[in-house]
Order: structure tokens, then C-alpha cells, then sequence
């Protein structure tokens, strides 16, 4: 089964939205994405749709936006 991917940066918006999402959807569903920590992988969020962070890219390929922590431009 394919999982879920929580993108985020860090930032205290994220880390709530990440502990909302971690009290939804079984840990072993979902993969959490530190994008402040593990650059390499902005331009592939990027690349699925992810303007902002906190978002969650759904195993379909929908992204959702989670509030507004940081622009996918500032990660860079």
C-alpha cells in the first residue's frame, strides 16, 4: 500500500499540524518529510504539487495544503 507524505519544515505550525496528522492516520500510513533538514527532497515535493509546507500528499496524488508555515520558494 502506498503512504501518505507529510511535508514540513519545522516550524511550529508544522510540528502541530504533524502531531494532528500522526493522531489521524496510523504512522505506519504515512511518511513524515522534514523538508528544513532533508533539502534534497523540496524540488521532488515540489515536483507533486506542494506550494506550502505543512501539506500532506495523499497516496492518489492530491495535495493538501495544511494552514500556511512556509512558501515552497523559501525552502529552497
Amino acid at each position: 500500500m502506498k503512504k501518505a507524505v507529510f511535508y514540513h519544515a519545522g516550524c511550529p505550525v508544522c510540528v502541530s499540524a504533524e502531531q494532528d496528522i500522526l493522531n489521524i492516520i496510523p504512522k505506519d500510513r504515512v511518511e513524515v518529510v522534514h523538508l528544513g533538514i532533508d533539502t534534497t527532497k523540496v524540488q521532488y515535493a515540489e515536483d507533486q504539487g506542494v506550494q506550502s509546507v505543512p501539506a500532506l500528499v495523499m497516496p492518489n496524488g492530491n495535495v493538501l495544503h495544511i494552514n500556511f508555515g512556509a512558501a515552497i520558494e523559501d525552502l529552497k
